[in-house]
């Protein structure tokens, strides 16, 4: 049984991790400003905020593992990357590991390019998460090699508007975006938490980042 911390647990993707970690019996703590709607049982919920950084030192120091699920939008807009950064640190220092959930538009088309941002470019209103996104990415290479994290690219259309059901699979990439054979590339959060919680268990990609999609 692992302790897991998931900032942003009551958002899509963070919810679906917090129920998938505790229906599997890990020891779960939600870190999140609002309460859930419909809490799942045996999970801890802690209704705070992670820009005060003592709720963010609580979140590292109470876990074996963060996963970071962060949503950049709202009254966060600006606000995430400063939370990332003393993450990063805060783990480092620890040594507890380090999950974030990223994006999709720093995958490639192909094996040999280009990115999916630079053949569908992100609308103004969502540039600033494609770029948070990349700058996590990017920061968590750079780290030190003491720091063990995994960054998680999800399909390119995932998300509460992205009807998608839960199948109990999912395939897995490095950098190259996957497709079904209808050309779309979709994940169900359900699934998406299967991955996240397998990657948990089995840490299979330390210090990489990886793709899922049915």
């Amino acid at each position: 049984m692992a302790r897991i911390s998931v900032l942003g647990g009551t958002g899509y993707g963070g919810s679906a991790v917090v129920g998938e970690g505790a229906r599997r019996g890990h020891d779960v703590t939600a870190f999140s400003r609002t309460a859930p709607r419909e809490p799942v049982r045996g999970v801890t919920y802690m209704t705070a905020s992670v820009l005060d950084p003592e709720v963010l030192a609580r979140a590292v120091a109470d876990a074996d593992i963060v996963f970071e699920a962060l949503s950049p939008r709202g009254d966060m807009a600006g606000k995430v990357e400063k939370v990332f950064d003393d993450l990063v640190a805060l783990a480092e220092k620890s040594g507890t590991r380090l999950g974030v959930l990223g994006g999709a538009s720093s995958l490639l088309v192909s094996a040999d390019g280009p990115r999916l941002l630079d053949v569908d470019p992100p609308t103004p209103e969502v540039r600033p998460e494609v770029e948070l996104g990349i700058h996590k990415l990017e920061m968590l290479r750079e780290s030190p090699e003491t720091l063990d994290w995994f960054y998680v690219s999800p399909a390119a259309e995932f998300g509460a508007w992205v009807p998608s059901a839960k199948t109990g699979q999912y395939r897995i990439s490095d950098e190259v975006l996957l497709k079904g054979p209808d050309g779309k590339s979709e994940i169900s959060a359900a699934d998406l938490a299967i991955a996240v919680l397998d990657e948990i268990e089995r840490a299979a990609h330390p210090r990489r980042r990886f793709h899922v999609a049915h």
